[in-house]
């Protein structure tokens, strides 16, 4: 239930509906556009829903479904119905394009089967009569003509015709020629006068030539004439079309009866084919404003996560602009969020999307959310907005508004949604406060669901002190005096009159005059917001550097363990293999003594022999001599960043990539760990190999040549999100807060992939669109914890 009834008008859904009509086919599309209503059916709900959800998918990812042709079959079906009547043959064309488009979508959703489950259920249990396309086609054409072999008199009839014209034509164009040679027709050629075929002849020249005259000129010296032979052929010709119109209504009569049976099933055809068209246009309209399908309860709340309001979002679009996002949740705790603020700061307009998109909602309409929203079902939804006095119910502003109230109290429930705009106002705030307050007292008692928009302090007073009721502010910057259209709950919001007052550029000696006028309390609650919005501000800012700082520990921390952790499994891997190389080599020696002593007793001791057998031992035992290699100690300056040392304690050589007091955080390849400085030692760059020097990390040049910003215009989904990971991580490892992602604007596509895949990255906090003049929704902009 709706109250009042121009509520619809108040938040733009007729506005929406409208939009929706532009996108139908056919006539009978918009009546059912027309006839959208807001439904309390869950299941109905659910259902239409998903269907419109089921057709944006086709239409974003799947094959075109095959929709050409949509005639209003319905009136045909009934004319067929009466006996003696018969369809023209444009009304048979109608009947065949719309049949043929019925089927084809059938075969369409029959070849993916299950993978549409709602709309399939919209031609469920119905038969496919294709016995009634053959008899049409049988007598229409393609083009909507009946063919010349619909029946045997109509060929006989068809081919008179053709044999009469061209025997008649023969006639007149020998008179023609025969009359040109004796000089007696004027300049011209044949020409066509009431149908038939005629000379043009000199008005002096007319008795010369027997015939029937048809017209002359304006100037009376030409005569149109058709000779006497010819007239009696042309009459013929004219006998037999009449006798071809008569057989052409029996074949349609025939054709007729032949449909009639099938009327009801016609019925039924156009009732899918405008089920169609409705949905398509449902789908069309939620791509048009990025609208989803959010998670669906039958309880009475919402969670509205980066909603957006669809009217303002198609009106930005057009300018290049962007709409800030909405994130509001109304349940059993937060029943009624009371949002207070500056004026234009967007009070308005939050309540409005919050009303309207529970309005397309219950409509069956997609709204433009995240897909994670969750939106429940009102019984009834009250609004109150705008100014609605009326003349000849002799009602002022508010005494509209508290026949509403009236109403509201009477009325509402625990399944009530109740939306007012600017609580209270339209009389003295001494009285539209106190009243306003018991009236949200009687409502809040009722357990009812909403938002109201207020200036009142009492109000926010209440809310704060009220369970069930929670306040809400538009944040507004105040250094730069802008509002920033964005919602936060939790607390009361200024209404920055003497702030706004000064930017304007009231002068200073009528605001001093206006702050001794308003109450030392009043006064006191306004600055006291005022404070505590910057005192949030900078807590927020400095809560924040504080949570990167700890990220930036824990990940050292965990880098730490698993640089240990990788220590200890190669210890034991290199002593394992050492302890078989030293196996084999043993194994080897033995071999190899064995065989020199062996040589050396055949040899009979001979120095030569001895002294080449002694060499080959030699030369085998430089292979197995393992040369300490010491890093060459550079003794002069300080540790820097960027410096390579060697803990002193192992072979590991690392490169520096900061410096905490005295302790070194060293890049050892990927990995990461923290040591004294009186552990390592610092040791030239040459001395250290280059599989080492590769895999180190060099803060200060990857520091420099690192840019925030990342191009992936005209790049493929998949490439353009694995050049964005390696620039994610990049980033994260280097500390970077923000980040800008160029990926163009176009359909929308790769934007929505992008953040979607953002999303899943714990480290990003949120993402906005580049100003307008600066690219718009074609740039994101990246914040990272």
């Amino acid at each position: 239930m709706l109250y009042p009834n121009n509520s619809v008008d108040k938040l733009g859904f007729t506005e929406v509906k409208e939009l929706i009509k532009a996108h139908c086919l056919s006539e009978m599309g918009q009546q059912m556009v027309d006839k959208i209503q807001v439904m309390h059916n869950y299941d109905l709900i659910r259902k239409f829903l998903s269907q419109a959800s089921e057709f944006k998918n086709i239409l974003e990812n799947d094959a075109p479904l095959p929709i050409h042709h949509f005639f209003d079959i319905k009136s045909l079906a009934n004319k067929a119905r009466i006996e003696g009547v018969f369809l023209s043959e444009e009304e048979f064309f109608q009947v065949q394009a719309s049949l043929t488009t019925v089927f084809a979508v059938i075969s369409y959703f029959n070849e993916r089967e299950g993978q549409y489950p709602d709309l399939e259920a919209l031609f469920e249990h119905l038969p496919i009569e294709k016995i009634i396309l053959k008899h049409i086609d049988r007598v229409i054409d393609q083009k909507g003509k009946i063919r010349p072999n619909a029946s045997r008199e109509l060929m006989d009839i068809t081919a008179g015709i053709a044999k009469a014209e061209q025997e008649a034509r023969r006639k007149i164009d020998m008179i023609f020629k025969a009359a040109t040679g004796n000089g007696w027709t004027a300049d011209g050629s044949l020409t066509i006068r009431d149908g038939r075929l005629c000379i043009p002849v000199l008005a002096e020249n007319k008795r010369k030539l027997k015939g029937f005259i048809h017209d002359e000129s304006a100037s009376g010296q030409t005569v149109y004439m058709e000779p006497e032979e010819v007239f009696t052929l042309n009459n013929k010709i004219r006998d037999l079309e009449f006798e071809r119109r008569r057989e052409v209504v029996k074949i349609l009569t025939a054709l007729t009866d032949e449909l009639r049976p099938y009327a009801p099933l016609l019925l039924s055809y156009h009732g899918l084919l405008t089920k169609l068209d409705f949905v398509r246009a449902k789908a069309l309209f939620a791509i048009d404003v990025d609208g989803a399908m959010p998670v669906m309860s039958n309880d009475a709340r919402m969670k509205l996560i980066n909603a957006r309001h669809p009217l303002l979002l198609l009106s930005f679009k057009k300018e290049g602009k962007s709409v800030v996002p909405l994130n509001v949740q109304i349940d059993d705790s937060n029943r009624v969020i009371v949002v207070s603020g500056p004026n234009a700061g967007g009070k308005s307009v939050c309540m409005k999307t919050v009303g309207l998109l529970q309005m397309m909602i219950q409509a069956g309409l997609l709204i433009p959310a995240s897909e994670f929203s969750e939106v429940g079902v009102f019984k009834q939804m009250f609004v109150d907005i705008g100014d609605d006095q009326s003349i000849e119910s002799d009602l002022s502003t508010y005494s509209a508004h508290l026949s509403k109230m009236k109403y509201f109290v009477e009325n509402a429930n625990g399944k009530t949604l109740i939306l007012i705009d600017e609580f209270g106002t339209g009389t003295d705030p001494q009285f539209g406060g106190p009243i306003a307050e018991a009236v949200l007292e009687s409502l809040n008692h009722k357990k009812v669901r909403g938002m109201v928009t207020t200036h009142y302090s009492n109000l926010k007073v209440f809310a704060s002190n009220t369970e069930g009721l929670e306040n809400a502010s538009m944040l507004f910057d105040n250094v730069e005096m802008r509002p920033l259209y964005m919602l936060e709950v939790g607390k009361p919001g200024s209404s920055y009159a003497f702030e706004i007052a000064q930017k304007i550029g009231l002068p200073q000696n009528v605001l001093n005059q206006a702050r001794n006028k308003i109450g030392v309390n009043q006064k006191k609650v306004d600055t006291l917001l005022v404070d505590l919005e910057r005192d949030k501000k900078e807590f927020i800012d400095a809560k924040n550097a504080l949570e990167k700082q700890q990220r930036r520990v824990n990940d050292l921390q965990e880098e730490n363990e698993k640089l240990k952790a990788y220590y200890d499994e190669h210890k034991r891997t290199l002593i394992s293999e050492a302890k078989q190389e030293a196996k084999s080599i043993i194994l080897n020696a033995n071999k190899l003594v064995e065989n020199t002593i062996s040589e050396i007793k055949s040899s009979q001791a001979d120095k030569d022999k001895t002294r080449d057998l002694r060499e080959k031992l030699n030369v085998e035992l430089a292979k197995n001599t393992v040369k300490p290699q010491t890093p060459k100690v550079v003794a002069d300056d300080e540790i820097k960043i960027g410096d390579w040392v060697k803990l002193n304690d192992s072979e590991t050589t690392g490169q520096v990539m900061e410096i905490a007091r005295d302790n070194l955080i060293i890049a050892i390849g990927d990995l990461r760990t923290v040591a004294k400085k009186t552990r390592v030692t610092k040791v030239s760059k040459k001395t250290v190999p280059k599989e080492v020097r590769r895999g180190g990390y060099s803060s200060t040049s990857d520091m420099a040549n690192f840019s925030p910003e990342i191009d992936v215009r005209g790049k493929r989904g998949e490439e353009a999100l694995y050049e964005i990971e390696k620039y994610l991580d990049k980033a994260i490892m280097m500390g970077f807060g923000t980040l800008k992602i160029i990926h163009g604007k176009g359909d929308g596509i790769l934007r929505k992939l992008i953040r979607e895949y953002m999303r899943k990255y714990k480290e990003v906090d949120r993402m906005e669109d580049e100003h307008a003049d600066r690219g718009g929704d074609g740039i994101t902009y990246v914040y990272l914890k």
